[in-house]
């Protein structure tokens, strides 16, 4: 052990916030060290001392004067120098109070290793309680209780009771089981697999998924993070934290709790209920994580990933050297949905010209058992250049004539190919292991049987598609219905609740929908005989009457009633039958409606379902699929989280089976699949902004080549009695609406100050082109050509923000000779990490510079600072940027000159 010299706590908080001290610690207590053979507290401090960690350790224990021959202390108090990290291993009931000595003593992060909290129910989850206002009290991050511990493998810290140390390595993991981790870590030593992070979170009492992500996220020594979950706990940390990694670094997850029996022993093991399975695997694919099934997938995908380029395409092309291996390969690609390449004319003519006569002249490319390492290496290159290839699996079954060894170092000059990735199976154990071990030092990842590397190919795929279509650019769809019913949807809703209500009527279900533009079949309300009379015949017929009342759900079948009506007696019947089956102050009249036809001829149509209701995890769930009565029967269906926009809107309905038919089969007549689209956008924003709906559903929606009309709607809201603020939350923060703000220039010129979208994507790109290399050298401190700002990888960080993370906000107007949308300026504000700070920036074009819009624009990000409670706002600029320190200047920033970053620091306090 080497003592530091100097104090490092506030230069680590400094830096990179509280969770650097978990893993880069320079003094570590451990609280309840002892040298009882086999006990927690024993192992933890001897994995710390005889490990490589170049810090000081003091053992913490009140009945013991020493441990392993080092002074031992009676409290974290009496330690002579201030500790960074504390490691926590006495009984639950004492951990309170050991957590309010750390943080009289300074201690900014503590792991708790002890058990005996949420887990054994109530009592353990009021210890939670008392240790988590302990710790936010006094700012402290904790990682645990009831975790192994934390490793470091390089830097030598090993904070854990584990019977070894982690290699180091390039792969962040993160588990929420000990067991688990110590068997994987057994695992990883004999199969040499390294790491850059080693972490038990436990019950995640505050530190959790998205902290760490983050944390590996901006790591630069991890290359790629894996996890092992039970229990996601708080959501929309968690999609923030990960939808902005993932673009970097895969996230691959496994997540335990997929059956019934399975959740519920997830559940009794942390303490927490897990969500529906399927509502998980929606979450993922919102925020890019790839979700596996086996343990193994988790370290073959993590290298795959990391060695090779993701495929830009579904098709595999294999080159084998025996036919069984190949069809397996096939098999598992096909039955995962992936693709087999179809060879083009051209690379089949190329191969007859390089292979024996009796290759298989076809995708997989069988090169036959006696081919040698010109034969591997020539079909591999042809393969890889065959327009229809996105990526290789080659597969040697090991035979008397083959050397294995030989075939992998041939394979060298095609092991890194641009956008198509190389797999390999070397299959044969010990006898191809030198082979096996060329491959790896090259970078092509290696599976000792050939199904699994055609799982991992396709899984690749389905990672790199699923990203691409997060960070598509979406089609505008026009927000100004939305905006105009707003306040009309939010009446509806009020005005039921005002009456104790929990169930909206058909009608005011009807209206909610076309308050968000959602086109609904017209519905009159009849509250006597003559009227519904008087309705259907101004309506015309045939026409539909329903039951309408308060409490009754318009659903309830009333005998029948409402079949073909095609005269004006049926229609007096109907409402006769109906208030004669409803005897009750409930019954408010009756509904009268046309009845509409599928199509024009009648036949061309198709019922679908739409709706919403509360996960106990993810809040709203959207779900699309097949209606009508036949609902449960068909079940195909999908689920999304709001809000969507129109490309995550399709990926939605590219997932039911009812999609194909939406899109034309057997000569009929595709639906308006946009129009579609957009629908579902919208539904997503009522779901997003109205959020006192509990469930919602159209069922049918029917969507015809002519058109899309809700026949039928319900809405159940939430309990009178709930209060706002305990309104479940959606796990991604919609679009904010209460930051758009009117504004006039001097000369009376109207723009629109917003939130930004990715639908803005192509208006950015036309912005660019408005601003000179000087206002860009001002804004970003060095010059960025005009190609590079409009890259769409680069615009998709800039519109496709999480507004948890940070506000861009830009300044719209309608050119006043085209009519045409057009920004003038940005501005952002950004939230710097593990703090309540952020900081501006703004860019205005040149042609509306000097008009007073970059103090309204600043002015803006600051209410917006304010209203989600930021402590200060900071700002650096440039000393030759006279026009923004003015601006400063006016609202209050404080400017100081930075000699050593020759710039001028603005900084502003906001009040509290």
């Amino acid at each position: 052990m080497i003592a530091a010299t100097t104090d490092s706590t506030q230069e680590l908080l400094g830096s990179h916030g509280p969770l650097e001290l978990f893993f880069k610690p320079r003094k570590v207590a451990v609280i309840g060290a002892t040298d009882t053979q086999g006990s927690v507290g024993g192992a933890l401090f001897w994995n710390l001392v005889r490990s490589p960690f170049d810090g000081v350790v003091f053992p913490v224990n009140p009945n013991r004067p020493s441990v392993l021959g080092t002074k031992c202390y009676r409290s974290i108090g009496d330690v002579p120098a201030k500790v960074d990290l504390a490691v926590v291993a006495t009984p639950a009931a004492t951990v309170p109070g050991v957590i309010g000595e750390c943080a009289a003593a300074g201690v900014a992060a503590a792991i708790i290793i002890s058990a005996g909290f949420r887990e054994t129910g109530s009592t353990g989850m009021a210890l939670e309680q008392e240790v988590l206002n302990e710790s936010r009290r006094n700012r402290m991050r904790i990682i645990g209780p009831n975790c192994l511990g934390l490793m470091n493998p390089l830097n030598g810290l090993n904070a854990t009771f584990a019977n070894a140390m982690a290699r180091p390595g390039n792969v962040g993991f993160i588990s929420q089981s000990g067991a688990l981790c110590t068997a994987i870590l057994d695992w990883s030593i004999r199969e040499m697999v390294g790491f850059s992070a080693f972490v038990s979170v436990g019950s995640m009492l505050d530190v959790g998924w998205g902290d760490l992500i983050q944390y590996l996220g901006d790591d630069p020594n991890t290359h790629s993070i894996i996890v092992y979950m039970e229990s996601v706990g708080d959501a929309r940390s968690f999609l923030s934290a990960a939808r902005e990694v993932a673009l970097t670094k895969p996230i691959i997850v496994i997540k335990a709790g997929r059956s019934e029996a399975a959740a519920k022993a997830a559940a009794s093991h942390t303490g927490a209920l897990t969500g529906s399975d399927e509502v998980l695997d929606a979450a993922f694919r919102r925020c890019g994580v790839l979700r596996v099934n086996r343990i193994a997938d988790l370290f073959y995908l993590s290298e795959a990933l990391g060695k090779q380029p993701r495929p830009k395409g579904p098709r595999l092309t294999i080159v084998t050297n025996a036919g069984g291996p190949g069809v397996l390969a096939t098999d598992a690609l096909l039955s995962q949905g992936g693709q087999l390449a179809e060879l083009s004319r051209e690379t089949i003519e190329q191969l007859n010209r390089v292979l024996p006569p009796y290759w298989s002249h076809h995708n997989p490319i069988d090169i036959l058992g006696d081919a040698g390492p010109e034969h591997y290496a020539k079909a591999v290159d042809l393969a890889a250049k065959d327009p229809n290839t996105d990526g290789l699996l080659v597969i040697l079954a090991p035979q008397r004539m083959t050397d294995p060894t030989v075939i992998a170092e041939e394979l060298n000059r095609c092991a890194k190919l641009e956008g198509k990735p190389v797999l390999a199976s070397w299959m044969g154990g010990a006898s191809v292991a030198a082979g096996e071990s060329i491959l790896n030092h090259i970078g092509v990842p290696t599976y000792p049987y050939p199904d699994s590397a055609a799982q991992v190919f396709h899984a690749m795929w389905r990672y790199n598609d699923n990203l691409r279509a997060l960070y598509e650019t979406p089609a505008t769809v026009d927000s100004g219905v939305e905006a105009a019913g707003r306040e009309q949807a939010a009446r509806i809703l009020q005005n039921a609740r005002a009456r104790g209500r929990t169930l909206l009527t058909e009608a005011e279900s009807k209206n909610l929908l076309a308050a968000y533009g959602i086109p609904t079949v017209q519905t009159s309300i009849a509250t006597s005989e003559n009227s519904a009379a008087a309705e259907a015949n101004r309506i015309g017929y045939p026409v539909v009457v329903k039951l309408h009342s308060e409490t009754i759900t318009h659903k309830t079948d009333v005998g029948g009633v409402q079949l073909n009506l095609a005269d004006e007696a049926s229609v007096r019947k109907a409402y006769r039958s109906i208030k004669a089956a409803v005897r009750s102050k409930d019954f408010l009249g009756v509904t009268v409606q046309p009845m509409v036809q599928f199509g024009r001829d009648g036949g061309e149509g198709y019922e679908l379902i739409l709706g919403s209701s509360i996960d106990a995890q993810f809040g709203p769930v959207l779900l699309f699929g097949s209606g009508g009565l036949l609902v449960e029967v068909f079940k195909g269906r999908a689920l999304g989280l709001p809000p969507l926009n129109t490309t995550l809107a399709r990926r939605v309905m590219e997932r039911t089976k009812i999609f194909t038919a939406l899109t034309g089969v057997r000569g009929r007549k595709s639906v308006d699949v946009a129009a579609l689209e957009r629908l579902l956008v919208r539904f997503s924003y009522l779901v997003a902004e109205q959020r006192w709906i509990r469930e919602i559903d159209i069922n049918p929606l029917l969507a015809s080549p002519e058109r899309l009309i809700a026949l039928d709607a319900r809405v159940v809201l939430h309990p009178p009695d709930m209060r706002e603020e305990d309104l479940p939350r959606l796990a991604i923060r919609p679009y904010p609406v209460q930051y758009l703000t009117p504004w006039r220039f001097d000369d009376g010129t109207e723009v629109l100050i917003r939130p930004i979208r990715p639908e803005d994507e192509p208006l950015m790109v036309r912005f660019h082109g408005t601003v000179s290399e000087r206002s860009v050298y001002l804004r970003y401190f060095h010059m960025i050509n005009l190609d590079s700002r409009v890259a769409h990888e680069r615009l998709t960080r800039i519109c496709f923000i999480d507004y948890d993370r940070e506000m861009a906000l830009v300044v719209e107007r309608r050119n006043p000779e085209t009519s045409e949308r057009e920004i003038l300026a940005v501005g952002r504000l950004t939230k710097a990490r593990q703090t309540n700070e952020a900081e501006f920036a703004v860019l205005i074009g040149d042609e509306f510079q000097g008009h007073g819009l970059g103090t309204e624009l600043v002015r803006h990000l600051l209410e917006i600072a304010r209203a989600e409670k930021l402590n200060r706002v900071t700002a650096d600029i440039l000393p030759e940027n006279d026009p923004m320190m003015r601006i400063c200047r006016q609202l209050g920033f404080r400017l100081q000159y930075s000699i050593e970053e020759h710039v001028v620091k603005a900084d502003l306090a906001l009040e509290s």
